[in-house]
C-alpha cells in the first residue's frame, strides 16, 4: 500500500506527522509531498521540516491512498492547487482511498465529493452546501472516503486509514507500540 500526504505551508503539524508516524508503524509506505517549489515546508506552528518529494515531480496516480492534513492556511494553500484537486477527484472517482482531516475535507466538499456521504471536519469548516451528512465524530469512513474532525482526532483518523488498508494484526501492533488506550478496550 503506497500513500502520499500533501504538505503545504501552514499545515497542522500533528495532523501531518502523527498520520505519517502511524502509517509507517503499520509498515505502510507514505511519502511526504511538498506543495512548495522546495522540499522545505513550514507548519501552522512554525515547525520547519523537509518533505521527501515535490508535487511537481510525482504522479499522484501512482499512489493507493491520498491524504490531506488540515490547518487553516495549509488548507487554503492546498485548495489553491488545481492540479492537486484534479488528482484527488480522479483518485476518488476510481474508487481509491481518499482522506482529509480538519479543514481539508472542506476542499472535497467544494469539489462535490462529500455529496450524499457521511463525513466530518472541523465544525466551522462544515457547509450545508456540501450535501452530505455531517457526523460529530473524531473520524468517519464512508466507502473510499475517510475524514477526520481536527488535530485531536488525528490518531483516530490514522487508525481508520490503517483499518481500511491493513489487517487487524498490523493495527494491534501499532496500538500496542503507541500504548494507545483503544487497544486495552479491545482486549477486554
Amino acid at each position: 500500500m503506497k500513500c502520499a500526504i500533501f504538505l503545504a505551508d501552514g499545515f497542522e503539524t500533528c495532523e501531518g506527522l502523527i498520520t505519517v508516524d502511524m502509517l509507517r508503524r503499520a509498515s505502510m509506505t507514505i511519502d511526504m509531498i511538498s506543495m512548495n517549489d522546495t522540499l522545505e515546508v513550514t507548519t501552522s506552528q512554525g515547525v520547519r521540516l523537509f518533505a521527501e518529494k515535490l508535487f511537481s515531480e510525482i504522479d499522484p496516480a501512482d499512489y493507493d491512498v491520498l491524504i490531506m492534513p488540515g490547518g487553516k492556511l495549509g488548507t487554503a494553500n492546498l485548495e489553491a492547487s488545481e492540479p492537486l484537486k484534479a488528482a484527488f477527484r480522479a483518485h476518488y472517482e476510481k474508487g481509491a482511498l481518499t482522506c482529509a482531516i480538519c479543514a481539508a475535507p472542506s476542499i472535497l466538499g467544494h469539489m462535490g465529493i462529500l455529496k450524499e456521504k457521511k463525513y466530518t471536519c472541523f465544525p466551522s469548516f462544515n457547509e450545508e452546501g456540501f450535501g452530505g451528512e455531517y457526523q460529530m465524530e473524531l473520524a468517519v469512513t464512508d466507502g473510499n472516503l475517510i475524514t477526520g474532525r481536527g488535530m485531536g482526532a488525528t490518531i483516530e483518523f490514522a487508525r481508520h486509514i490503517i483499518m481500511k488498508t491493513c489487517d487487524e494484526t498490523a493495527l494491534a501492533k501499532v496500538e500496542a507500540g503507541m500504548q494507545y488506550e483503544h487497544s486495552f478496550r479491545n482486549a477486554q
